[in-house]
């Protein structure tokens, strides 16, 4: 699949999501290019050569700093740009192959993908995460310049 389908089809599933997580309309477009831009970067990152692993963070953490700049720009709570911009990276047919080995009785598959759909779930968490420590570490050497200045 093409880059510019893989930008439509990202853009289409986190807008679809901020419908779904009732999002306010104002927000919803902002919503699906959070999605998209996380996505896009874990595609390029994976289409060099990159393990999905560390893609998948860096796609999170960028997720998270488009959310917090989106949530002061349209005075939303940050949730809503996070939970629909994360959707593109949530291995969901990774987890749906998992279930169906389980079912088919391949536990060695079965493992093997719910391993790796764990691995992946927590480096969308860790992503989100280190974007959130990164901003409170910028905020509070922020803070202690001002204070010096006064």
């Amino acid at each position: 699949m093409g880059i510019i389908a893989q930008l439509i089809t990202s853009f289409i599933a986190s807008l679809g999501f901020g419908i779904l997580f009732n999002a306010p309309k104002k927000v919803l477009v902002q919503c699906g290019i959070n999605g998209m831009a996380g996505w896009i970067v874990y595609y390029l990152l994976v289409d060099i050569g990159m393990n999905a692993l560390p893609a998948t963070i860096l796609g999170a953490a960028l997720v998270a700093v488009i959310s917090r700049i989106f949530a002061k720009m349209y005075k939303t709570p940050i949730i809503i740009f996070n939970v629909s911009g994360i959707i593109p990276l949530v291995p969901g047919g990774m987890a749906y192959n998992a279930m169906r080995s389980f079912v088919q009785n391949d536990y060695y598959a079965a493992f093997e993908y719910a391993t790796e759909v764990m691995l992946l779930a927590g480096g969308i968490a860790m992503g989100l995460m280190f974007s959130e420590v990164l901003n409170q570490v910028m905020l509070k050497t922020s803070g202690k310049k001002r204070r010096t200045q006064l």
